[in-house]
């Protein structure tokens, strides 16, 4: 059973992720031809051009990209659904209490989902950032996590040329991670 769950947590972690990874490349403008863009593109079509189409039409031609946001969250009320079911099985739902609960997990996963995404994003651009400095992929990593490392930076001077930013924003979201639970 623990398997199962692990792999169900791993499948809608990588689709949730990569719809709020394609908001975010679009709130921030980040040409979408490129790659990650491309990838996040052709594993999230399935789901966020259909939602787009249901959208009203102020929401769909928003700046922020709602057909993905709300795909997001779609892909964790399934998750949430899926699991209890999995745990408890079709008892869950002979209970009245499942009807609060599956927003509630859905909300727990997309913040879970956010958090370690970020750290994901985070560990690639500082390995990067030391191995190969001048890739094209740290040019679209610096343009998604610069306003989250920005407000930092201008607290946290450099160390002996070194920037913290990074590992202190890893740190915050360790800790929020441990705070979701």
């Amino acid at each position: 059973m623990r398997i199962v769950l692990f792999l169900l947590d791993t499948l809608f972690f990588f689709l949730v992720a990569a719809a709020l990874l394609r908001a975010w490349m679009n709130l921030q403008r980040v040409q979408m031809s490129v790659q990650p863009g491309r990838f996040v593109m052709a594993i999230t079509d399935w789901i966020v051009k259909p939602v787009r189409r249901v959208l009203p039409r102020a929401l769909a031609q928003s700046r922020i990209d709602w057909g993905s946001l709300v795909s997001a969250e779609l892909l964790a009320l399934l998750h949430a659904i899926l699991s209890l079911l999995l745990v408890q099985g079709a008892m869950a739902f002979q209970q009245a209490d499942w009807l609060a609960a599956v927003p509630l997990m859905s909300g727990v996963f997309l913040l879970r989902t956010v958090l370690q995404g970020l750290m994901l994003l985070l560990i690639v651009y500082a390995v990067l950032s030391w191995v190969q400095p001048h890739s094209p992929v740290m040019g679209m990593l610096d343009r998604l996590l610069a306003p989250l490392l920005r407000p930092i930076r201008n607290v946290v001077p450099l160390v002996g040329g070194v920037d913290l930013s990074v590992l202190l924003l890893i740190v915050l979201l360790q800790v929020g991670l441990m705070v979701v639970g």
